[in-house]
């Protein structure tokens, strides 16, 4: 049973989404996989994160959002996403000014938080949404901050709009996590920190999704479930069943 909260009483949490147009999403996926294929992985993506948001939204307040790019793809998101979910443009040249805009809105909005969260992690446990938005529907001021294991984070949640959070920061390095963590301490913020994750953007993430994703692997014998990510894993047995991608990666292919 879903969560039916008003936008004052829920934490808004944006996924940061580019629309499927080949040759500009997934660009480091290429040409392992054709611009196309990389283009519909994209969609899989952001439809599996969209799910697993709703999905969390059973155990939590949570108001999903898409922060897209480029100007004037709405429709794109209409079309393949979901009509419940809020839309807001978000493109600018430095990325954390788009970050900041969502933020921004999102507070606009009513929320009592704001979150971003990367479009790039369609397996992330569902546990770490629900954790991440009880953590911020505690009384006073904070931030919950998700490091990917590339460097970066997969999920930034704010209780007010600080905008240095997103100034000066390199972004696209391994420099932004430890980055925005100290721009926190400056602040005097308290940091709440999620467990690790990786992202799915070359070649290196397809190898650990794979056999997550269609095996049903774990990251330990104890670690936490993953979300399902149905669409991804059909996109996935789409292309090993039609392409060489299992022996271009060195991955078994699952029976």
């Amino acid at each position: 049973m879903r969560v039916n909260v008003t936008q004052t009483e829920s934490c808004a949490i944006a996924v940061m989404a580019k629309a499927s147009e080949p040759r500009r999403v997934k660009t480091r996926l290429i040409p392992m996989l054709s611009a196309e294929d990389a283009a519909h992985l994209n969609t899989a993506f952001l439809r599996d994160i969209v799910g697993n948001l709703w999905q969390a939204r059973a155990s939590a307040q949570i108001a999903p959002y898409l922060a897209y790019g480029p100007p004037g793809t709405e429709q794109f998101f209409r079309e393949h996403i979901s009509r419940r979910v809020g839309l807001m443009e978000c493109s600018f040249p430095d990325f954390g000014a788009c970050l900041f805009r969502a933020i921004e809105n999102m507070f606009d909005h009513g929320h009592f938080a704001a979150c971003v969260l990367n479009a790039d992690s369609p397996t992330l446990p569902t546990s770490y949404l629900v954790k991440a938005a009880q953590a911020l529907a505690r009384p006073g001021d904070r931030a919950v901050l998700g490091p990917s294991t590339d460097g970066g984070y997969y999920f930034l949640g704010l209780k007010k709009p600080h905008r240095r959070l997103f100034e000066n920061i390199d972004w696209s390095t391994p420099r932004v996590y430890e980055q925005t963590r100290e721009r926190a301490a400056s602040l005097g913020l308290e940091v709440l920190v999620l467990d690790p994750w990786y992202d799915v953007d070359d070649a290196a993430g397809l190898r650990q999704l794979i056999p997550q994703l269609l095996s049903g692997a774990r990251p330990s014998a104890t670690g936490p479930s993953i979300y399902a990510a149905p669409y991804t894993r059909a996109a996935l047995s789409q292309l090993l069943d039609r392409t060489d991608l299992a022996l271009r990666l060195a991955v078994a292919a699952p029976c």
